[in-house]
């Protein structure tokens, strides 16, 4: 890119930060213990290329960037080690051109996601894919399985929901009331209506589409993950029509057979009667 993005250049700030107070003695030194190449630092360096979302994650894991500053400009450049440990950071798994992968989160799976993991491996051996659609080439995406019926009947158990990730950051004023957003929970994931409560109560309220369960809170404090819901993929099944049509196709065939079969057996019983008249 002929200009760097505004996160790129707050990445290059953090890094001179990083060097002048002799945490790092070199950029080679900073870009070796990344496992990123010194040449494409330098070009990130120089604004000839943007940061990836792949060394932002690597960098706030070992030096402590503060996510919050890298995206929004606010707060301090580095958290503390009480910041750090509250924050989720958020894996996410390319292909060798970096582009990122939508990462899918089946139910089997989804128990170990929402718990205190936080090995990239766990991730990165999720299933992954990629969909044609722009919209998913931009951000991060991932997938999650829905089970149970507590969101019928919009959504059915097997289907998958397609999400983009929502910033921390944004949760308060991007949440909008009665969308629907997968949120992880420190011991749950869950596919919901939210209302946000969250400036003025800090909790957001979760619905059901399926009137007969009740709504319930979840605080801040107890959210790791929002997803917002952009899409489904539901398993094909014939519509209420075509199985209409095909039941009165296979009553039609039961009915000609019927009627064939007492043609057949009035035929055969002709034949009997005229068998026994000539036999007497």
């Amino acid at each position: 890119m002929g200009v760097t993005s505004i996160v790129t250049q707050r990445f290059i700030k953090c890094h001179n930060s990083l060097k002048e107070d002799g945490t790092v003695r070199s950029s080679r030194q900073f870009a070796m213990s990344l496992d990123y190449l010194p040449q494409s630092l330098s070009e990130i360096l120089k604004g000839r290329r943007d940061v990836t979302i792949e060394l932002l994650r690597k960098a706030i894991e070992k030096y402590k960037l503060n996510p919050v500053y890298i995206y929004t400009g606010e707060g301090p450049m580095f958290m503390s080690e009480e910041d750090h440990k509250s924050f989720r950071l958020l894996t996410i798994v390319t292909n060798a051109q970096d582009d990122e992968r939508i990462v899918h989160v089946p139910v089997p799976a989804q128990a170990g996601y929402a718990g205190e993991m936080t090995d990239p491996t766990f991730i990165q051996d999720l299933p992954t894919f990629t969909l044609p659609d722009y919209k998913y080439k931009v951000g991060t995406h991932r997938s999650f399985d829905v089970s149970g019926d507590s969101m019928e009947p919009t959504l059915f158990e097997g289907d998958k929901v397609i999400c983009s990730y929502l910033e921390p950051t944004l949760w308060e004023n991007s949440i909008k009331d009665n969308y629907v957003y997968v949120i992880v929970t420190r011991g749950d994931v869950v596919v919901k209506r939210a209302m946000n409560r969250l400036k003025e109560e800090k909790y957001m309220e979760l619905h059901s589409d399926n009137g007969f369960y009740e709504p319930y809170r979840v605080s801040v404090g107890d959210v790791r993950e929002v997803w917002y819901v952009r899409a489904k993929i539901s398993p094909f099944l014939p519509s209420p029509a075509n199985l209409q049509n095909n039941l009165q196709d296979e009553i039609k065939q039961l009915r000609n057979t019927m009627v064939k079969q007492s043609h057949l057996l009035a035929n055969l019983g002709n034949k009997v009667e005229q068998i026994l008249e000539k036999g007497n």
